[in-house]
């Protein structure tokens, strides 16, 4: 793990134990409305594991926020200008998706995020990852399958894909490459 990827690693779980804090939570009552076990909790939030992309969105859905919303309330105000070399980079245990947040801030309804998905694998995200925001996917290289409430799109390079309304969404790289993305997303 580079150091980028461990800073924010460091963050996010000091973020969701803030978060949990935050509303008096034990980490019995961020279990029950999560649906992710207590020990997995804790040892998230010591930084003693880091989650997958799955749990991610169910400790940020219990929180009533969304992945990109905990994201950003983890990787701090930002600046104006992201320099690639600052952007902050988390990769999935379970899958070794890479996601680099190009640009978040706070202030400013749109943020970019750039996404590298390895051959062979898939995540399946719920429909609550998808509230109060709109997005569009863009596929910079290779190619990916979107299963979006049971409508099947094939993206290639060069491929856009407005999502519609908040459905659980499958993102599956079929091919023996990489496929590398980009994802504009605004708040609503």
């Amino acid at each position: 793990m580079d150091t980028l990827e461990d800073d924010l690693s460091h963050r996010l779980a000091h973020r969701l134990r803030l978060e949990r804090d935050s509303r008096g939570w034990s980490l019995a009552d961020l279990a029950e409305r999560s649906g992710v076990s207590k020990a997995t909790i804790s040892k998230i939030e010591r930084a003693e594991v880091s989650p997958t992309a799955v749990v991610l969105v169910r400790l940020a859905s219990a929180f009533d926020l969304t992945l990109a919303g905990l994201m950003l309330r983890a990787e701090g105000q930002g600046e104006r200008l992201s320099r690639a070399g600052e952007q902050p980079v988390w990769r999935d245990p379970e899958t070794g998706y890479v996601r680099r947040q190009v640009f978040s801030r706070p202030d400013h309804p749109v943020e970019l995020i750039r996404v590298e998905m390895p051959p062979g694998q898939r995540v399946t995200l719920p429909a609550s990852s998808y509230a109060h925001i709109r997005q569009l996917l863009w596929v910079l290289s290779g190619s990916i399958v979107i299963t979006e409430a049971g409508t099947r799109h094939v993206l290639a390079a060069g491929d856009c894909l407005g999502f519609g309304p908040p459905a659980e969404t499958t993102f599956a790289n079929e091919t023996p490459a990489p496929c590398v993305y980009a994802v504009a997303l605004a708040r609503s």
